[in-house]
């Protein structure tokens, strides 16, 4: 009988602690909604080169036979900057000069001849288109030995040098490049998903690893307004400031920044559901609608809505409804 009125009281003893179990709030995390920056950007990649610049390759493919400026020095438009092997041009050049001068004696020959009515008119006139034909073709020979020589097209700085004598060079390649070392632009890669938004006058900020934990800036100075298909991306040039430490070649991070906020106001994202906080009134719960902005990782921008100053819970458990009572996590 002892045993039996033992066990009704575990029982109830049991049934009690459950119920009040079942009947205590549910117990929530907090955050506070505080303020401070919040940026909203375009994030893009791009490299710095110069503003004015050019790659000087060859006309010919032929090989190198003597490279005759080095990187650094400056040269001028028209500088012969390598000569590559025009032997072989040299020797058409001399036939096609044979051949003219030989085409223009037979014309002198053959006048003579019609001035003592041996050789007709005809023949002349055909000598005469021979020994032009052949004159023409002996100027284009000279003409073509000049793309043996790689000239810089302007004046400038030589950036790099790419040209080894002995090494065998064709039409595509780029062995010098020239330029003007400031300047310096970034040109950027923009998804065609976010050109609408960036305008020139726009203020960038640039992440480089050659400086880590450093926040460069730059200026959106250009849009190409054809865009690639195929990368389905735009071209934007970012102008740079005379005193940027970046230098030409670099490759970069860009924000480009569509909106800056000094005091916005921020919450984490863990306490947002379906566009919804809950925010904590006096030991009960308020749904409240929000309208988000720039959102984090570590913080969301709330536009509309909320307040800095208010508490959030953190992480909603389900079944939470607007008017419920919560009791703080210990």
């Amino acid at each position: 009988m002892r045993r039996r009125i033992l066990l009704l009281v575990l029982l109830a003893v049991a049934a009690g602690a459950a119920w009040v179990w079942w009947a205590l709030p549910p117990a929530v995390s907090i955050a506070l909604a505080t303020s401070g920056p919040a940026l909203r950007a375009i994030y893009a990649t791009g490299s710095v080169e110069p503003v004015t610049w050019a790659k000087v390759g060859p006309a010919v493919r032929a090989r190198i036979t003597e490279v005759l400026v080095e990187e650094g020095r400056r040269v001028t438009a028209g500088q012969a900057m390598a000569r590559l092997d025009d032997r072989e041009a040299q020797h058409r050049a001399v036939e096609a000069e044979a051949r003219a001068r030989f085409a223009e004696e037979e014309l002198t020959r053959i006048r003579t001849l019609v001035t003592r009515d041996v050789a007709s008119r005809s023949a002349l006139d055909r000598a005469e288109a021979e020994a032009r034909a052949v004159r023409a073709a002996a100027e284009a020979a000279q003409r073509r030995l000049d793309d043996y020589v790689v000239r810089a097209p302007s004046d400038g700085l030589v950036l790099r040098r790419d040209a080894e004598v002995g090494e065998v060079v064709d039409t595509p390649a780029a062995l010098f490049w020239i330029g003007e070392p400031r300047p310096l632009r970034i040109t950027a890669e923009v998804d065609e998903e976010d050109i609408a938004q960036v305008r020139e006058g726009q203020r960038v900020l640039l992440r480089a690893d050659a400086f880590p934990g450093r926040v460069l800036t730059a200026t959106v100075a250009q849009i190409t307004p054809k865009g690639d298909a195929s990368r389905k991306a735009y071209r934007v040039r970012l102008a740079l400031p005379d005193d940027t430490p970046l230098m030409i070649g670099m490759t970069v991070e860009a924000n480009i920044v569509l909106r800056e906020t000094d005091d916005a106001v921020l919450i984490p994202p863990a306490a947002i559901r379906d566009g919804r906080v809950f925010v904590v009134r006096q030991e009960t719960v308020e749904s409240r609608t929000v309208e988000l902005g720039v959102q984090g990782p570590r913080a969301v921008e709330i536009l509309r809505g909320l307040v800095r100053g208010e508490a959030v819970v953190l992480n909603p458990p389900a079944g939470l409804s607007s008017g419920q009572a919560v009791r703080l996590r210990p």
